[in-house]
């Protein structure tokens, strides 16, 4: 029986593992192609900041030079899906000759920061306030709970980070508004450094977390308040046990398995969604560095990110079927 078991469950993450690499090479080929319908010459932005005129023959020296001369299918697609396994991922037009990937590593850490800030505190706060609510459901917690959380969650998180900044940093002057760190900071100790970053992180941390605290209470208090009339809830009501035995033995773990699956997808999702917070309070991540791609139609920095983002979110996905399968036995 237990041998069964297990050839279920490791024929069940083959399948979770295929489909994961099969989306991903999917998504490595829409990355490619979608940059490529988007307006405008890079060979033209590369040439702009020539003091004389371009010739033809320059333009299309330039072209040749970054293979863009090449049949787009299958030349350059096949081009780019074999460098892209090997982990190069080009050099940026914009940037003059850099590596994609150094540009991308140099502005992960600020996002990685940012998203991480703002997913502990969304899930600490979230889930607990949403599983009192739905445990509590119809109380006066519950209803204003839900009410605000609905509002968070259908905000945009970069119009929270506007109202943040004229709230917190230019009407009452708490926190800095824009930057990672304030000129001259590293100049003092360890602690002061650290300091003023966790000052300038506060504010685009907690728009991304409002957004996301209002996701969490919302899913959390749907799966406890449908859990909390299930039959098994009052057979242990009736055998006596407290509020607090059910609510940690029956109700708990059953209620968090779409929370478990909402967390593990933001966790690809977030970096993706604190680009525009990022443009809003000038933080040098991913998302400022996809604003001046874009203006500069740098096709290998976009294909960078945006294959980095969609792979994250493919993990995430990934890592949510892997755990349901462990909470849930009947999803193998």
């Amino acid at each position: 029986m237990s041998g069964g078991v297990r050839g279920h469950s490791g024929h069940h993450i083959g399948q979770v593992v295929f489909r994961a690499v099969i989306t991903l090479l999917m998504v490595a080929i829409l990355n490619f192609l979608l940059f490529r319908v988007i307006p405008g010459d890079p060979a033209a932005m590369l040439l702009a900041g020539a003091r004389s005129s371009v010739t033809t023959e320059q333009m299309q020296a330039q072209r040749q030079s970054w293979g863009l001369d090449k049949p787009l299918v299958p030349d350059q697609l096949v081009s780019y899906l074999s460098t892209t396994l090997q982990g190069d991922f080009g050099y940026s037009f914009k940037f003059r000759g850099k590596r994609v990937g150094e540009l991308i590593m140099e502005r992960l850490p600020a996002t990685l920061a940012l998203a991480g800030l703002a997913q502990i505190v969304a899930i600490i706060f979230g889930v607990f306030l949403g599983t009192y609510a739905g445990w509590r459901r119809g109380g006066v917690i519950d209803n204003l709970t839900t009410g605000t959380s609905l509002a968070l969650y259908s905000t945009p998180p970069f119009w929270l980070g506007m109202l943040l900044v004229v709230a917190f940093s230019t009407m009452l002057g708490w926190l800095p508004g824009y930057g990672s760190y304030s000129p001259g900071a590293g100049a003092g100790s360890f602690l002061t450094g650290l300091i003023d970053r966790l000052r300038h992180l506060t504010l685009p941390g907690l728009a991304v977390a409002l957004g996301l605290i209002g996701q969490y209470v919302v899913v959390a208090r749907a799966a406890m308040s449908d859990v909390v009339t299930e039959d098994y809830m009052v057979t242990a009501r009736a055998k006596g046990l407290t509020n607090g035995q059910m609510l940690m033995r029956h109700a708990f773990r059953n209620a968090l398995l779409p929370v478990v699956t909402l967390i593990t997808l933001n966790l690809g999702y977030v970096v993706a969604g604190a680009i525009t917070v990022e443009a809003v309070f000038a933080w040098p991540g991913i998302g400022s560095l996809t604003v001046e791609a874009l203006n500069a139609r740098d096709y290998p920095v976009l294909q960078g990110i945006f294959l980095l983002l969609g792979a994250s979110i493919v993990f995430a996905n990934l890592i949510a079927d892997l755990i349901y399968g462990l909470l849930d036995p009947r999803v193998r």
